[in-house]
This record gives structure tokens, C-alpha cells and sequence, in this order.
């Protein structure tokens, strides 16, 4: 059984997805990120760096629990513990991690500062910074849109011709592109790729953890220890 810790954001649906395309069980555990849940001790004990998400697997490594943060490490150590979605072979394999470390390095990071200064920053602050905060990463998520779609161009996955963490990874942040008012059918090749990867069921029922009956479920038994 797996322990997964979680909330939803881009970064916690990449782990519920891979849990659900390697047919994992696993025990959901909402952090409310938006009441500080994840600064508490509890959770820190787990995650030191205080995000989500982070897993614990009880048949670990020798049949040891083990706690994993980071969702790139999380996704590597599931598919490492199932042998799906990485390739086999060696080369095949470096070229998925090198497309998984370009969007925990550069698609996440960029993604969700444009998110935060078009969506979520303060409603005093100056309008010059959020002018320049906006400007630079909305322009920084296109070009990162822009290398997605040439590479798609000549691969219908971004590791080449299958499926793999590369594209678990990059999916839930591409699945924001109405909230920076993106495009894709100027990128028909990363529209395709999107396409391909929406209609997975196990890619559906990843994006929906926690569900909002769960959300709403944990929000009610928060309130009921409050009296």
C-alpha cells in the first residue's frame, strides 16, 4: 500500500496519475496547502521541504517503508518499482529523464510563477512589478510551449515513440493553457500530444484526485474539529 500525500495542483495530479497508469494501490491524504497543512509538523516529518506531493510506500526497497518527496522522484521510483513508462534500453531511458528534469527545471517553475502573476498576486501590489512579473513568465511558459511543440513534431511522446514520465510530468501544467490564454491550435503538434494524453482514462481519473465530493468530505470533518 501507498501512502499518497497531495492536494490539488499541477504538481500533485503527477503523482496520482502515475499511481493510477502503474495500477497502484495507494490511501489518499489531503494537505490543505491553503491552510498551512503543510507546514505542520505531521506532514514535515515526512516532506522536510513542506509540498506536496510526497508518498510513503510500506513495501519499499527489501520490503522497508519508504518516504519520497519531490514529485520527479516520485514518479522515477514508481516507474523504477513497476518497470512502466520508462523505456528499456539505456538510451531511450536518459532521453525520458532528460525531458522530465527540463519540466521540473524549467516547464513547472515557469508555469507556476506566470500563474501567480496573472492569477494570484496580491491585489495591492504595484503594477510595474506585476506588469514585468507577468510579461517575463508568460513569455517564458510560450517558449517552453514552443520547444514542446517542435519536439512533438517529429515524436508523438516527448521520450520519442512511447508514453513515459516525461509526459505524465508535463501534462497537468499544459492542462492550464486557458489560464494563460494559450493557444494550441497554433501548436498543433503539442495539441495532438495533449489530445492523446487527455483521452487516457487513467490520465482522467489522475487529474481528478482529490475529487471535490473528497475535497469537500475533508473540508466538513476540518470544520466538525474546529468545535
Amino acid at each position: 500500500m501507498i501512502d499518497l500525500y497531495t492536494y490539488r495542483t499541477s504538481n500533485g495530479r503527477k503523482a496520482s496519475i502515475m499511481l493510477e497508469e502503474c495500477g497502484l494501490e495507494y490511501a489518499l491524504h489531503i494537505v490543505d496547502i491553503t491552510a498551512g497543512k503543510q507546514d505542520e509538523a505531521g506532514f514535515l516529518a515526512i516532506n522536510p521541504n513542506g509540498r506536496i506531493p510526497a508518498i510513503i510506500d510500506h513495501d519499499g526497497p527489501e520490503g522497508e517503508p519508504l518516504a519520497l518527496f519531490e514529485s520527479g522522484a516520485i514518479l522515477l521510483y514508481l516507474a523504477d518499482k513497476t518497470g512502466k513508462f520508462l523505456p528499456a534500453g539505456e538510451t531511450g531511458r536518459w532521453i525520458a529523464t532528460q525531458w522530465l528534469m527540463w519540466q521540473m527545471g524549467g516547464v513547472g517553475p515557469n508555469f507556476g510563477q506566470a500563474f501567480h502573476f496573472l492569477h494570484q498576486h496580491p491585489a495591492d501590489a504595484p503594477d510595474d512589478a506585476i506588469a514585468y512579473g507577468r510579461d517575463r513568465y508568460v513569455a517564458e511558459v510560450r517558449r517552453l510551449c514552443r520547444v514542446m511543440d517542435d519536439r512533438l513534431a517529429a515524436n508523438e511522446f516527448l521520450a520519442g515513440g512511447d508514453y513515459s514520465v516525461a509526459d505524465i510530468a508535463a501534462f497537468p501544467w499544459i492542462a492550464l493553457h486557458k489560464w494563460f490564454d494559450l493557444d494550441l491550435v497554433a501548436m498543433p503538434h503539442l495539441r495532438q500530444w495533449y489530445d492523446i494524453v487527455a483521452a487516457r482514462p487513467t490520465v482522467t481519473r489522475g487529474m481528478g484526485v482529490p475529487t471535490r465530493e473528497q475535497m469537500d468530505q475533508h473540508a466538513q470533518s476540518r470544520d466538525r474539529g474546529k468545535k
